[in-house]
């Protein structure tokens, strides 16, 4: 049975899984009725951070133009552009046992794309969420639904699986930023 975290909450991955090595993360949402005339397409994007909090390379950022990273250990599945649907909308695979030891944190985030030349902003979306998922049993380990906190963000660092005493962790973050992708990429050490 999943566990269900709240804000700030963590968790521990591996120790409480023996042999657990391959993961799922899903992305998921929903848009609110929105009439502004213009397509949402929410995406979701993955930073691989060093002991500094910091990408080493463009390499460590992970999204639908650039889907694979950390030597092949974490891989985005594909963009979805209209979230129709239930279930993920997005997914990355993730062989914790395999990426490299330089990568201390694997951060997770949805962006809305085009957010301000659309007016769009969280404050239009709801049922947001992560979840962990084993990659060889499908079972659902741990989900973080994000709720209805955000107004004007447009982008949302939902959470992060991280090293720990040589065991995976995850953090339940769900802070929205103002600025979107391109303030994320700024913050997690790249130029835009």
């Amino acid at each position: 049975m999943a566990i269900n975290l709240s804000k700030g909450q963590k968790v521990d991955l591996t120790k409480s899984n023996p042999g657990l090595s391959k993961v799922v993360v899903g992305l998921g949402w929903d848009t609110n009725k929105y009439d502004g005339g213009q397509d949402f397409d929410l995406d979701s994007s993955v930073f691989l951070l060093n002991s500094e909090g910091k990408t080493a390379s463009e390499a460590d950022f992970i999204f639908y133009n650039n889907t694979t990273g950390a030597a092949g250990a974490v891989e985005h599945t594909g963009d979805n552009k209209t979230g129709e649907g239930d279930g993920d909308d997005e997914q990355v695979n993730v062989n914790l046992s395999a990426i490299p030891a330089s990568i201390e944190k694997a951060t997770f985030a949805i962006t809305i794309h085009d957010a301000e030349a659309r007016g769009q902003n969280f404050g239009q979306v709801s049922n947001s969420y992560v979840r962990i998922v084993n990659g060889d049993t499908n079972e659902e380990l741990i989900r973080y639904d994000l709720g209805e906190d955000f107004s004007i963000e447009t982008a949302v660092v939902v959470g992060e699986l991280y090293r720990h005493g040589g065991e995976w962790k995850f953090n339940a973050i769900g802070s929205g930023y103002q600025g979107g992708l391109e303030s994320l990429v700024k913050d997690f050490g790249l130029n835009s």
